[in-house]
């Protein structure tokens, strides 16, 4: 009688499966609509009852058109924002979100990312994905918002089906921020502190650093102590880029500290995903304080110490057990 299989074993045949039942990619260029045909053909009567109702609400239809990939019929129309709703059973606001996204609108002066609404019985436009950018405009005192109508309501139910990219880790978020800095230097001359909204928190630019530089940089355990003592700078952005760099170089020191002290306590038989956060939880001389204002470069100095001398025979299993926090990454 064979063995059988080990639970590794049978999850990996089961991902190679899923692996194999996904859809082949199509020919370049082989299906849906050719820019010519997008706004050709008659309007189905759905469509005009559709355009005619949102004439008679208040707003105005811009362009009827065919969506590019399906050929469904839908409208770009600008509609009275009173009259625009988030979907019933769409989640909560992040209103640190909407003030950031307000803030960011505000700066450009435009708005260039129309929402997905469907008109319901009762006259209102449910936005099934645009919650946030909706009242952001709000907040900024809009008086109406372009949006994409789509005559099928049932759309709103299954929108969801478009939300399939993953939420950004820190690493996607923090790359991004830093590559954006960086494509800023050649042309910017500004204080850093001036790009707080396009770079949202200070730990993301020397975070994406460190990426940049390790692409297997475990950033979350770091985070809670760089986003409490990185503050933005006042040196012109490529200054501020120099700084960052060589504080990066000085945190991929601390990390290296921190693994040798994890293959100490491994020596010593602990196996935790949690190995990295511990040990920087240990060694992080902000865990006990309140309040203050924290200089970033002593911290990490202070760290890096801890770190060297950091003794793993002093380390009992039930605090390794405790231990929290992100794993590797």
């Amino acid at each position: 009688m064979a063995e059988p299989k080990s639970a590794k074993q049978a999850q990996a045949k089961s991902e190679g499966k899923r692996r194999r039942k996904k859809k082949a990619a199509a020919e370049p260029r082989s299906r849906g609509m050719t820019p010519d045909a997008i706004d050709s053909g008659t309007h189905p009567a759905a469509l005009t009852q559709l355009a005619e109702a949102i004439q008679a609400d208040g707003g105005t239809v811009l362009a009827p058109y065919k969506d590019p990939l399906g050929g469904n019929w839908q409208l770009f129309a600008a509609l009275p924002i009173d009259l625009v709703e988030p979907t019933p059973y769409q989640r909560d606001l992040s209103q640190p979100h909407v003030e950031r996204l307000s803030e960011a609108m505000d700066r450009l002066g435009r708005y260039i990312d129309p929402m997905v609404v469907v008109r319901s019985e009762e006259g209102k436009y449910w936005t099934p994905n645009g919650n946030h950018r909706l009242a952001a405009l709000k907040r900024l005192g809009a008086r109406s918002a372009v949006a994409i109508v789509v005559p099928e309501i049932e759309v709103a139910h299954r929108i969801l089906l478009l939300n399939t990219e993953k939420a950004h880790n820190l690493r996607e978020r923090s790359l991004e921020v830093i590559r954006l800095a960086q494509l800023l230097a050649q042309t910017e001359d500004r204080p850093e502190r001036d790009f707080e909204i396009e770079f949202e928190e200070p730990a993301l630019l020397t975070i994406g650093l460190c990426y940049q530089e390790n692409g297997r940089f475990a950033g979350g355990a770091y985070h809670p102590v760089l986003r409490r003592a990185e503050k933005f700078l006042g040196s012109p952005l490529p200054k501020a880029l120099e700084i960052r760099q060589e504080r990066a170089a000085r945190v991929l020191e601390l990390d290296q500290a921190v693994s040798e002290a994890m293959k100490r306590l491994k020596a010593r038989g602990f196996d935790s995903p949690y190995l990295r956060p511990f040990v920087v939880a240990r060694i992080n001389p902000l865990r006990f304080k309140r309040g203050g204002n924290p200089d970033v470069d002593e911290t990490i100095d202070t760290m890096l110490a801890a770190a060297r001398r950091f003794d793993a025979g002093r380390v009992r299993a039930d605090q390794v057990a405790r231990a929290g926090g992100p794993p590797e990454d």
